[in-house]
């Protein structure tokens, strides 16, 4: 069994947009890169569906890196939170146990 071939990201969109210029076939092109043409194909596909997000409202790198920054802030304020009503809890536990042993030697 061969080893699984990994293409970077700039060779897929190279041969990607040699597709889409409808020169040669698509047969042809995978044929001269050693390409399966069904794999050139997905390649077109999931290129031609993720294009309309390049034109979307600016959802920038830094815009999603200050949304998961938010969303961990949060998780660790709530965390805390959590901790520290545990500890509540578990305080006035033990005073009730104390005050009902208390009551139960009177």
């Amino acid at each position: 069994m061969g080893k699984k071939r990994v293409f970077s990201s700039e060779y897929k969109v190279k041969l990607v947009l040699e597709v889409l210029k409808e020169e040669r076939l698509i047969g042809e092109i995978a044929a001269e890169h050693n390409i399966n043409p069904n794999q050139l194909a997905r390649w077109r596909q999931e290129f031609l569906e993720k294009a309309p997000s390049l034109f979307d409202e600016p959802k920038t790198e830094k815009a999603r890196q200050k949304a998961i920054k938010e969303s961990e802030e949060e998780k660790e304020m709530l965390l805390k939170k959590v901790g520290q009503l545990t500890m509540e809890r578990d305080f006035l536990q033990a005073v009730q146990a104390k005050q009902e042993s208390k009551r139960g030697f009177l």
